[in-house]
């Protein structure tokens, strides 16, 4: 039985029998062909054959895909590299002038803190002859955090913690952590300045923002303390916050560096890789295996649930006008508010929503990955289900509602099999969603 390759060529760790059916193996596939189109390695190579970077040069690498970032950067450029740190979640091997470090994400630790110092030490000892070579992936906001002084990393991930369950989007979550930290918000090239600053982005935020992603650390930062102060009381969360963190803010002194600021004169920020090449590669797999298929978004958002369902929806109305095999693309990342205990993942959970809704419907399965190979704090990418999944579930005794409100798909998705495992890929640029729809037999 065939299985879809992963984006690094090699079998899925683990790919439970139910995706082998035809259009829940479609489904996949698509979505794994989405994850093989943003290779971090590859992108990196082809930027830097494009934009030569001269001089000496230090390397920064942090996020999700910094190994294979870095691992490219210093086969291009060699011994022109002089010094370097990477931040990544899992232990990158690399030959050359570089530290590596392991953070935490999403919520940050220790180890993370003393990379960042690092990069902060090696940032200010920068000249005007050097060039300060970043790379920038999915995850980087969490993975490089060095709080300003007076507020403890506890602190900072405490308030992390808080913001991701009370569901804060990407953008808020990154305004409140520039006015927390000495790197992010342009602080970074701030602190190399007078040295040249290139940062090289694997997007991982809706739009491809540059202020947004990794929380800019190497560009001006339109977002204010008051805007912070604002987005912790909007979610709930000011009265709980640490005193450290709310007397900072309070305080509102060390404002984030601002357009014009002349700091960032020598800063010049590239994105490279995002999910509308994820999206058209998914397309066109799709198209190859005989779908009418169409990217329907690249911004994808909301509950996630509630965008399953959504989705379920709009694959039925455009199989009933084309009369045709379908594909639809979505791209993006949605959320989750928590309000169980229970373990899984917004693909998982966006899953589970488009399960309800197509419940009883034959011919229609939906699947959602996350990019990195790994949705929330589990060991699997997503999930994929179509119109027979709930009744399987009943089957087994599983109520699906109860997974949606204990916020544990990940045991109902193992139950039933459908959980798809990749393991790390290596790149992150949020989330893949294939939607198929085939024409009845008659």
């Amino acid at each position: 039985m065939t299985r879809p390759p992963t984006p690094r060529g090699e079998a899925p760790r683990a790919l439970d029998a139910y995706v082998s059916e035809n259009i829940r193996r479609d489904a996949v596939t698509c979505a794994l062909a989405g994850i093989a189109a943003v290779d971090p390695g590859d992108l990196v190579r082809r930027a830097l054959a494009q934009h030569a970077i001269d001089g000496n040069i230090t390397i920064v690498a942090v996020g999700k895909a910094a190994g294979a970032m870095a691992s490219a950067a210093l086969d291009v450029l060699g011994s022109a590299v002089r010094a370097g740190v990477v931040i990544s979640r899992d232990p990158v091997h690399l030959s050359g002038p570089v530290d590596c470090f392991i953070g935490g994400h999403p919520v940050p630790n220790e180890r993370g803190a003393a990379g960042a110092r690092e990069i902060e030490r090696i940032a200010a000892a920068l000249t005007a002859d050097d060039t300060l070579l970043c790379l920038v992936s999915g995850g980087a906001s969490a993975l490089m955090s060095l709080p300003a002084d007076g507020i403890s990393i506890h602190d900072m991930a405490s308030v992390t913690t808080s913001l991701l369950r009370a569901g804060a989007r990407i953008d808020e979550l990154n305004c409140v952590r520039k006015h927390l930290d000495r790197l992010k918000g342009g602080r970074l090239a701030a602190c190399a300045f007078p040295a040249g600053v290139v940062t090289l982005v694997l997007s991982d935020v809706i739009g491809d923002e540059v202020t947004t992603i990794a929380s800019g650390p190497t560009v001006a930062d339109p977002t204010t303390v008051a805007q912070a102060i604002a987005i912790l009381k909007a979610r709930h969360i000011w009265d709980q916050a640490p005193e450290s963190v709310r007397a900072h803010l309070v305080q509102g002194g060390d404002e984030s560096p601002k357009p014009g600021d002349p700091r960032l004169a020598r800063s010049d920020s590239r994105v490279i890789g995002s999910n509308v090449n994820a999206a058209a590669a998914a397309r066109e797999q799709a198209v190859s295996l005989g779908y009418a298929a169409r990217v329907v978004t690249t911004s994808l958002s909301g509950e996630a649930s509630k965008v399953g369902a959504d989705i379920v929806r709009d694959v039925k109305a455009e199989l009933e006008r084309e009369k045709k095999n379908v594909a639809l693309i979505f791209a993006g990342e949605t959320t989750v508010t928590v309000r169980g205990t229970g373990t899984g993942g917004r693909n998982q959970e966006l899953v589970l929503g488009a399960a309800i809704a197509m419940d009883g419907t034959s011919g229609i399965t939906v699947a959602s990955l996350g990019t990195d190979g790994i949705d929330g704090p589990t060991d699997a990418a997503g999930a994929v289900a179509d119109g027979e999944s709930i009744s399987r579930a009943r089957a087994l005794n599983l109520d699906p509602s109860a997974a949606l409100t204990a916020n544990d798909t990940h045991a109902f998705w193992k139950a039933l099999g459908a959980l798809v495992r990749t393991g790390p890929t290596g790149t992150n640029v949020m989330d893949i969603v294939v939607a198929l729809a085939v024409v009845p037999k008659a």
